[in-house]
């Protein structure tokens, strides 16, 4: 499994998809940003945990 972006761009990236209103579910990352879901799961252990940490930080 290949990660093109670090720990830091996938919490902003996150945090800039619910700032433009994007549906943050699982099924809907995955489909829409492939890059994104794949780099989450890699540093957060699921997709919940990933949005969690960021807005909490």
């Amino acid at each position: 499994m290949e990660v093109n972006m670090s720990p830091e761009e996938v919490l902003l990236e996150i945090q800039q998809l619910n700032t433009n209103g994007a549906n943050l579910s699982k099924k809907s990352i995955k489909k829409s940003n492939p890059q994104l879901m794949r780099s989450a799961l890699h540093y957060y252990p699921d997709w919940d945990s990933a949005i969690e940490k960021s807005f909490t930080g």
